[in-house]
């Protein structure tokens, strides 16, 4: 029981890395929790607590960090930028008329270095060529575009 006590660090240090490395294989962030706790027993036994308290604050370290760290961390890596792709990307873009468009008439329109066709949002709004639109919709290859109101 004395070589125990006495080396006690190192079994919570192999704890530690075994943990470590499996966490490598199941990426949920449970066992790096668990070898926290394990570091912490690790500490505490090189500072020379009996083998109680070292438990005790291995096990308070990683149910600490299993309630309070990992679901931060988690939600973090989970959630990350909106990722559109497609037409969707374009709606909320300004453009310009190259044409008149009404909502009867389709007209062109100058979209991220690309002409479209494109009509108007609203069908009793006339725009003229020349005139700044956003892009409220995409329906298939058709903009449906509203004007930018224009400070004198």
């Amino acid at each position: 029981m004395d070589w125990l006590q006495d080396n006690a660090w190192a079994a919570w240090l192999g704890a530690m890395i075994l943990l470590g490395v499996a966490e490598t294989l199941s990426l949920e962030l449970v066992l790096i929790m668990l070898a926290a706790g394990a570091g912490v027993g690790m500490v505490a036994a090189l500072l020379g607590a009996p083998l109680w308290a070292q438990a005790i604050a291995a096990a308070v370290t990683a149910l600490a960090a299993l309630l309070l760290v990992r679901p931060s961390v988690l939600s973090r890596l989970r959630s990350g930028p909106e990722l559109t792709l497609g037409h969707d990307k374009l709606v909320g873009a300004q453009a310009v008329a190259l044409t008149r468009i009404s909502g009867h008439e389709s007209g062109l329109i100058r979209l991220g270095g690309e002409e479209w066709t494109a009509r108007a949002y609203d069908e009793t709004t006339v725009i003229e060529a020349g005139q700044r639109v956003d892009v409220l919709q995409i329906h298939g290859a058709t903009a449906l575009v509203h004007p930018i109101p224009e400070l004198d």
